[in-house]
């Protein structure tokens, strides 16, 4: 039986070591490399050129994203699939449009992984149903502009709209009124809500 090469990204020794775990009690599965940095996970990667890559997404270096983009750019035909803790629609909208072929939340059972791992190895896409939801709840939000995800991370960091319109270099009046459509396209009552609202579906993260 041919053996899939699984590579493993991940900061956490532990989830590592699960991960691997998991692979070797496959029959079909061999886990190659792992790494703990989006530095790392690129060099691995040009050194095993592995069938499919396990990322998650926040690594210490830089996001799993921008490590996929950077892979996928110099070897297009890479299959990863993203297995991490971040469930919001944003967070998988993000992770589709940089060519992940499968989203897997850490709570996965071990079972579905490794079928996630077989199916996308087949040239398959594999979005779970919970994950599915996520997307079809927002599907046709209207999403915040850039300019609009920068103030909201100012606000997120305790800053007033003074503090932020002195950052920004645009009027205190400007700033109240991102605020008032970031609150309005996000449904939110206050700051603190819209705040909340962002976090749980992975527009900003702390």
């Amino acid at each position: 039986m041919t053996n899939i090469r699984v590579f493993s990204v991940d900061d956490h020794p532990l989830m590592r070591e699960g991960i691997a775990a998991v692979i070797a009690g496959q029959p079909d599965m061999a886990m190659v490399a792992q790494a703990s940095s989006g530095r790392d996970a690129i060099q691995q990667f040009r050194r095993h050129q592995p069938d499919v890559t396990l990322m998650d997404l926040r690594l210490p270096d830089m996001s799993g994203i921008e490590t996929m983009i950077a892979i996928r750019n110099e070897f297009p035909g890479a299959r990863v699939v993203v297995l991490t803790t971040f469930e919001g629609d944003v967070d998988i909208e993000r992770a589709f449009a940089a060519g992940a072929r499968g989203y897997l939340l850490k709570n996965t059972p071990i079972g579905e992984l490794a079928e996630a791992i077989r199916a996308v190895h087949r040239g398959k896409k594999q979005i779970p149903r919970d994950v599915a939801a996520q997307l079809a709840e927002h599907f046709g939000d209207e999403p915040l502009t850039a300019r609009e995800r920068t103030v909201l991370e100012h606000v997120a960091g305790g800053n007033r709209n003074r503090d932020i319109a002195a950052r920004l270099l645009i009027s205190e009046e400007t700033v109240k009124v991102h605020v008032k459509h970031i609150m309005e396209k996000l449904g939110a009552a206050d700051r603190t809500q819209a705040m909340a609202i962002a976090l749980r579906r992975g527009i900003i993260h702390l």
